[in-house]
């Protein structure tokens, strides 16, 4: 790919020194989120350090480290100025009612050129880049361009207060971090629900009670360890992901004849039934546009309350960064592989087939802080 240059008064080129495989980046590579352009890079997760600045960009200067969030924002209008960076009406060049616009997703997000690369141009850059402390690790940060933020907001959209008992569908990355953000918030008991060994065996050490939806039905016991009340707040952190095994063989993401919308997801059937009456459910695992399939009555008829969406991760980053700072969190503890970007397809495809162990992949393209820009 050729290298990026500034196209815009408010853009920066960085040289990335981290950037990320995030389970949203299957989604583009399996085909169950449509419309994605050839040639686009991948990935919406990066540190770097700024190679070069437009001359409205006057926050930043050439050198600084830099931590970019996964969602593209100006700034500048009623929602990003009411902190709804996600819903952005200018940063999608397809229109205010496009939505959300991030790196290396499909035509409908822009499409604008990812981050799993050496260097990236980032518009919007006075808002799209953070500048990290010294003390903050590339590590640690990486973390924070995406799947921390991302499970904070889904911890704060499910309400959690004091003592509540909460569950956590899905233990890929996000669902780690939306343990870790439900203990922060104060969360009295957390239930972490998965199939797979290694990741419950992260969620244990992380003080959550495990579930195995391959062992056990995840409904029943949730039920019988609450004396049949069910949970206070359920977070989906899985999202279309949940269907990646439950599909027929005949009809998987990605043919001719799957579409995204045929059927429910199990995660969103399960959270609803183990949810306990006037709970509350955050949606913050990746549903397609067409995906349609909703317990909307089970829903209703419980007075639960559901709260959904991209997470604006511009207005949560700050804080997050204070709190690793202080010592309450060490985001890079959930890092579990550092692979080389040459070796990104090799990474994909074990990420991809949940090779024990594999639970966030931080891809290196071997720049270090101050190094000579590589190609």
């Amino acid at each position: 790919m050729p290298e990026p240059t500034l196209q815009a008064p408010n853009d920066a080129i960085i040289r990335i020194t981290a950037s990320a495989i995030c389970g949203t980046d299957l989604h583009f590579i399996r085909g169950s989120a449509p419309d994605m352009q050839p040639g686009t890079i991948l990935g919406h997760e990066a540190v770097g350090i700024v190679e070069a600045l437009g001359d409205d960009v006057r926050n930043l200067k050439i050198g600084d480290r830099v931590l970019v969030p996964s969602t593209i924002a100006c700034g500048n209008c009623a929602y990003c100025r009411a902190g709804y960076f996600a819903q952005c009406d200018v940063a999608n060049p397809n229109g205010k009612t496009a939505g959300t616009s991030f790196f290396g997703g499909p035509k409908t997000t822009g499409p604008f050129n990812g981050l799993q690369a050496e260097k990236a141009r980032i518009p919007f850059a006075n808002i799209g880049l953070i500048k990290l402390p010294d003390a903050i690790t590339d590590d640690q940060a990486i973390a924070m361009s995406d799947i921390f933020p991302t499970a904070w907001f889904g911890a704060k959209m499910a309400e959690i207060k004091d003592g509540d008992t909460v569950a956590v569908f899905g233990c890929g990355p996000v669902g780690l971090f939306a343990i870790v953000s439900a203990k922060l918030l104060g969360a009295g008991r957390i239930f972490a629900i998965d199939g797979l060994d290694d990741r419950l065996e992260r969620a244990r050490d992380l003080g959550a009670e495990c579930i195995n939806f391959e062992k056990e039905d995840p409904v029943e016991a949730l039920h019988r360890l609450t004396h049949d009340i069910g949970v206070d707040r359920a977070i989906d952190a899985v999202g279309i992901d949940a269907n990646h095994t439950h599909h027929s063989h005949t009809k998987t993401p990605g043919s001719a004849q799957w579409q995204p919308g045929d059927e429910p997801s199990q995660a969103l059937e399960w959270a609803v039934q183990g949810l306990a009456k006037a709970g509350t459910l955050s949606i913050i695992g990746v549903y397609p546009a067409g995906f349609e399939r909703f317990p909307i009555g089970a829903a209703m008829n419980k007075n639960l309350r559901m709260n959904m969406g991209n997470c604006h991760h511009r207005k949560y980053i700050p804080k997050l960064i204070e709190m690793t700072l202080a010592g309450r969190v060490d985001p890079s503890k959930v890092l579990t592989q550092h692979e080389p970007i040459a070796d990104a397809v090799s990474a994909f495809q074990k990420f991809d087939q949940h090779f024990p162990g594999w639970i966030k992949v931080k891809l290196e393209t071997g720049a270090k802080p101050g190094a000579p820009g590589l190609g």
